[in-house]
């Protein structure tokens, strides 16, 4: 989706005045911001405020930027992973998944055991918890793709 599109959709939502309003911004900038730019469409729209956030991250290589507007929007940013072709068959790739998740639940039993969790021991929780989501991701994307279909083919023919 294109964010003049997300914007549009928003607006369907959104009171384009209230927002004109909190944001002290003219009414027509904000219905703007949901048409196509100008520069790759020929469109009359403006650039937007999420068209900037992308250009700014993309300059800067600061993923900060994401999980800052993550962590306001009260989330957490998770980059996804490279997509790669998987090598392992995929019963091999599901327990990889099912061990980290292990792992993980194993810190949380070992952070909880005193009845308190430190600073440290969030963290480290923090730390398993990320790997599992983007172990995961990794999965669910190669899954999507279709990935692990060709691979069966291919151990077929390999066998």
């Amino acid at each position: 989706m294109q964010s003049h599109e997300l914007f549009k959709d928003i607006l369907k939502r959104t009171s384009a005045k209230q927002i004109a309003s909190d944001l002290g911004l003219s009414l027509s900038l904000i219905y703007k911001w949901a048409e196509p730019p100008q520069d790759t469409t020929g469109g009359s729209g403006a650039n937007n405020p999420l068209d900037r956030l992308e250009k700014l991250i993309q300059s800067t290589g600061d993923k900060r930027l994401a999980q800052w507007v993550c962590e306001s929007a009260g989330g957490f940013y998770i980059p996804n992973p490279k997509a790669h072709a998987p090598t392992e068959e995929l019963m091999h790739v599901t327990s990889g998944i099912v061990q980290e998740f292990a792992d993980m639940l194993s810190v949380i039993a070992a952070a909880a055991a005193d009845q308190q969790v430190s600073e440290l021991e969030a963290k480290q929780i923090r730390a398993r918890w990320e790997q599992l989501k983007s172990r995961t991701e990794g999965f669910v994307q190669a899954a999507e793709a279709g990935r692990f279909r060709q691979l069966r083919e291919d151990l077929k023919k390999a066998g």
